[in-house]
């Protein structure tokens, strides 16, 4: 089925065209649920509700840009507002993590393969890694994560170069990593 034919049955409230654009969508949506969520269930119950949003909401798509860009955006905000209502993003933060390690604005440490990678940034505090996924991964600026999160543009930034840090040094404690200057781009990490 083309996506054009998806699209024109979901607007019909078709139930074999909505399966089948859940079924093409919903394992890349999945993974984006995944890197913000605290477990499977959470990432399961993200992915749920936000594929209830893209049905509700699948008239509004206006055949600008890519289809799965705009599946993709109702995930995050999705997964954003599921982590405030159950206010797991304002989980206290442990900053005896956060030690001093220079860190590069466009790359991370690298040497690893990118599931190790991932593993490695679900062991950060939600914010920072909340605030991670949304800068280098999402392409969202401070600007627009500060709104999002309904936190100061300060804290996204700080909070952003003290997930880089803290994830640099889970990765080196870790073996992963054997020195600091190693480099991968988070982006690729996620593509592959």
């Amino acid at each position: 089925m083309t996506e054009q034919a998806i699209l024109a049955g979901c607007l019909q409230n078709d139930p074999s065209a909505q399966r089948e654009l859940y079924n093409r969508y919903s394992p890349r949506m999945l993974s984006v649920c995944y890197r913000f969520a605290q477990s499977r269930e959470d990432a399961e119950d993200m992915l749920q509700e936000g594929f209830i949003k893209v049905f509700t909401q699948i008239h509004t798509f206006q055949n600008k840009g890519s289809f799965e860009g705009w599946v993709r955006r109702i995930i995050v905000h999705t997964c954003i507002n599921f982590l405030k209502k159950y206010k797991k993003f304002n989980e206290n933060i442990d900053l005896a993590y956060a030690g001093y390690i220079p860190v590069k604005e466009e790359t991370v440490p690298s040497i690893m393969q990118a599931k190790q990678v991932v593993e490695c940034i679900r062991l950060l505090p939600v914010g920072y890694k909340t605030v991670l996924n949304l800068y280098a991964i999402e392409g969202y600026n401070h600007k627009e994560i500060s709104e999002m999160l309904e936190i100061e543009e300060s804290t996204s930034r700080s909070q952003y170069t003290r997930a880089r840090a803290m994830l640099e040094n889970i990765l080196i404690k870790k073996r992963i990593l054997e020195k600091p200057g190693e480099e991968i781009s988070l982006v690729a990490v996620y593509k592959k």
